[in-house]
């Protein structure tokens, strides 16, 4: 099936290449590595375009952020989410949370390796780097602690989290029974992502709220307020940015505060002891 997707992507690249400049390959991603290195090694020279990927997860946030296990558990669903797909594209192999825990859980059910694949040398080397941009799909945000309890279930990708996802009751909830409106989550996981796969660009690819009435006119306030609350978190300033402005402005300005300060003061003394 890669295969067969890398071709339906050259004939895409082929006949719109042109004009398109932005390639989006998935939502939910199998073969994106073959398209990508397909366009850069063919077209990317000729149409001078882009070749990134779209994920979606929504924010984990710890339960008890004083407690290391919900801090634990909370960066956990955030790799069993987006670290999945987003991690062998930017560092070569899926995350190492992810590994261990599915190793662990695979061994107790009597298996002789790991239900998660294991990347060759090769696969690593192929797969990393293939992004010229990191698509973002994001709706909601969910508290995250650690599950201390055995599942009576069988193996899952929920399972293996060994988490529990909780909502507050005061979140305004929406027209899917999933979907609560929580707009600074949304700044957390762009700062998360910004940080973990350093600093890509990033382009918000889905967003949005469902139907909450069956009306026979407009009426979709509640989506508005959704909307303005995500879109004002986005267009505040990001983490990195903040740190950059740190390092370029802050210290630089107080180090020549400091120097000035010395100086002033160096000389007052002077004359006061001439």
């Amino acid at each position: 099936m890669a295969n067969y997707f890398r071709d339906y992507a050259n004939l895409c690249f082929e006949a719109f290449g042109d004009r398109v400049k932005h390639w989006i390959t998935f939502s939910d991603p199998r073969a994106h590595a073959k398209a990508w290195h397909s366009y850069n090694t063919t077209w990317r020279s000729k149409q001078q375009g882009l070749v990134g990927i779209s994920l979606n997860c929504d924010w984990g946030e710890p339960v008890d952020i004083s407690n290391p296990k919900d801090l634990e558990a909370a960066e956990r669903y955030l790799q069993f989410c987006l670290g999945w797909f987003a991690n062998p594209i930017y560092a070569g192999d899926y995350p190492q949370v992810m590994k261990d825990y599915i190793g662990r859980k695979s061994a107790e059910q009597g298996l002789e390796m790991s239900r998660l694949p294991v990347f060759s040398l090769q696969e690593k080397s192929y797969i990393k780097g293939t992004s010229d941009f990191l698509g973002l799909g994001h709706f909601t945000t969910r508290y995250i602690t650690e599950r201390n309890y055995p599942s009576r279930q069988g193996p899952s990708y929920q399972n293996d989290r060994d988490l529990i996802e909780l909502v507050d009751p005061n979140w305004p909830d929406l027209g899917s029974k999933w979907l609560y409106s929580v707009p600074w989550g949304f700044r957390r996981l762009l700062n998360f992502a910004q940080t973990q796969y350093g600093d890509p660009p990033i382009y918000v690819m889905e967003n949005g709220a469902s139907q909450k009435f069956h009306c026979t006119q407009l009426c979709d306030e509640w989506r508005i307020q959704y909307l303005k609350g995500y879109i004002n978190e986005m267009l505040k300033e990001p983490l990195l940015s903040h740190m950059q402005m740190v390092t370029e402005i802050v210290v630089p300005t107080v180090c020549s505060l400091c120097v000035l300060i010395t100086a002033v003061l160096l000389m007052l003394l002077l004359r006061r002891q001439s």
